[in-house]
C-alpha cells in the first residue's frame, strides 16, 4: 500500500503494516547538500541522465592517461550525480584496476567468482540460476569498512534486458516523515553477510564464512565522509536487525525504510552497451541488477574500491 506522510508515522507508532509504504506527494529532490552548489566541468562534458542521480560523461578515453586534474573532475562529478557512466571505453580488466586505484586501494570479495585477478569480481550469469541479481543492495556492508565504490565493465552484453538501477540513499532520507527520522536517530543496526549469500553456499561454508565475517553494526543514517549529507544505509541484503529495539518493532521500521529505494524519483536506470561503464560511490548509493535476460548470456567485471568506517 502507499501512505501519507502522517499515516506512514502512525504506522510505525501503531505498529500497523507499512510492508509497501512509500510516502506519497511531491519529494524533494536535490544532488547536494543545502550549501553545496554545482559547478561547470572543465575537461569533460556532462549529460545528467535525470534531475537527481547519475550522469554520462563524455569526451574521456580511459585508455589514455588520467591526469589528477581529471580524476580531480571525475571524482568531483561521483560525488555530485552518485553514479557515473562512461560509454565506447574497449578496455581490458587490467586497465580497469589502474583507473579504479586512482581512488584507493583494491577489495577482494571471497563469495564472488574471480576474473584474473583476485580483485575483480566476475558476474557471468544466462541459463543457470540462481542469481545475486534482482535485489536492492548496497556493496559488502557486512565489512567493518565497506566499500567506498566500485567500477563495472560489461563484458558480454545480452540482446535485450540486464540493466541496471542505482538510487539515491540521501534523497531516500531528506525525505521521510520527521517523526520516522527521529525514530531513527542515532541508531546502529546488525548487517550480517549470511542472508544475502544463504542460497548460495551450503552450511558448512556459511559457517565458515560467518566466523570470518561475524556481524557489524553500522549507523541506520550515516553521513557521507565527503559531502557530509545524511544517508540512509541499510539495505535487505545484509541489514538484520536494529539495535535496542525488539524484533516486531525492528522489523517493521526496517522493511518501511527498505521499501525507500523503490522509488523511481530517487533513481537512474542504465542501459549497457558493449564497452559501457559505470562507476558509483557505494556510500551514497544502493543498486539493483534487473535479471530479464534469460537465456542471454551477460557477464560483467566489477573491482570495488575499499572504503571506511561509517559515522
Amino acid at each position: 500500500m502507499t501512505v501519507t506522510v502522517e499515516n506512514a508515522s502512525r504506522s510505525l507508532r501503531d505498529g500497523a503494516a507499512v510492508d509497501n509504504a512509500l510516502v506519497e506527494g511531491p519529494r524533494a529532490l536535490r544532488r547536494f547538500a543545502p550549501e553545496q552548489v554545482s559547478r561547470p566541468y572543465e575537461l569533460f562534458g556532462v549529460r545528467p541522465l535525470g534531475p537527481l542521480i547519475g550522469a554520462e560523461i563524455q569526451g574521456v578515453d580511459l585508455r589514455a592517461h588520467v591526469s589528477e586534474e581529471l580524476r580531480a573532475e571525475l571524482h568531483r562529478a561521483l560525488l555530485e550525480f552518485k553514479v557515473i557512466f562512461f560509454r565506447d571505453q574497449p578496455i581490458d580488466s587490467a586497465r580497469q584496476q589502474e583507473i579504479a586505484r586512482m581512488w584507493g586501494e583494491l577489495e577482494t570479495n571471497p563469495f564472488i567468482d574471480q576474473g584474473e585477478d583476485a580483485h575483480i569480481a566476475r558476474f557471468a550469469k544466462g541459463a543457470m540460476p540462481p542469481s545475486y541479481e534482482n535485489v536492492w543492495h548496497t556493496d559488502v556492508t557486512w565489512r567493518e569498512e565497506p566499500a567506498l565504490g566500485a567500477i563495472l565493465r560489461l563484458v558480454e552484453v545480452p540482446p535485450m534486458g540486464g540493466d541496471t538501477l542505482w538510487a539515491d540513499m540521501a534523497a531516500a532520507y531528506d525525505n521521510l516523515p520527521e517523526d520516522v527520522k527521529e525514530r531513527i536517530e542515532g541508531r546502529t543496526a546488525v548487517h550480517d553477510v549470511i542472508p544475502g549469500f544463504a542460497r548460495f553456499l551450503d552450511e558448512e561454508r556459511l559457517l565458515e564464512w560467518q566466523d570470518r565475517f561475524p556481524p557489524v553494526e553500522h549507523p541506520v543514517v550515516r553521513t557521507h565522509p565527503e559531502t557530509g549529507r545524511r544517508t540512509l544505509f541499510v539495505n535487505v541484503s545484509f541489514t538484520t536487525r536494529i539495535v535496542g529495539l525488539d524484533r516486531a518493532e525492528s522489523d517493521e521500521i526496517l522493511r518501511f525504510l527498505f521499501q525507500q529505494a523503490h522509488a523511481p524519483e530517487y533513481q537512474v536506470r542504465f542501459s549497457w552497451e558493449p564497452n559501457s561503464i559505470a562507476f558509483w560511490d557505494n556510500r551514497a548509493t544502493q543498486h539493483y541488477a534487473v535479471n530479464d535476460y534469460h537465456p542471454h548470456p551477460r557477464v560483467a567485471e566489477r573491482v570495488a574500491i575499499v572504503g571506511d568506517r561509517p559515522f
